[in-house]
């Protein structure tokens, strides 16, 4: 299992990838891929009224989040490379350029 971060605006987020022989979450409406490497994570964008309020660069936004996907990989290299482009189109979303985005991926013994 790696922990995939991505930081941006003074907050994060964080999503989940399981490897072969790892079981996924299982949750009411979940896909059910049939990979090897599976990504979790919350999908989230800016809305005018309701969310929730986050603060990204000093600036109070509302927040909605959407139920999270799996979504299922065949190679882990591709698995990490799209965990990596989702974490940035979340942030492209509250407004927060792709390259102000750093991306961490964390093994089990570093999490």
């Amino acid at each position: 299992m790696l922990q995939i971060r991505g930081f941006a605006g003074g907050t994060g987020v964080t999503g989940t990838l399981y490897e072969p022989g790892e079981e996924p979450p299982s949750y009411r409406g979940a896909a059910d891929p049939d990979a090897p490497y599976v990504w979790v994570c919350d999908s989230f964008y800016q809305v005018a009224t309701g969310g929730q309020p986050q603060t990204i660069g000093g600036k109070e936004i509302r927040v909605a989040f959407e139920s999270p996907t799996p979504r299922g990989f065949e190679e882990r290299d591709r698995a990490i490379a799209a965990a990596e482009e989702h974490l940035r189109t979340q942030f492209a979303r509250l407004g927060v350029a792709e390259n102000e985005v750093i991306i961490d991926v964390l093994e089990p013994t570093e999490a």
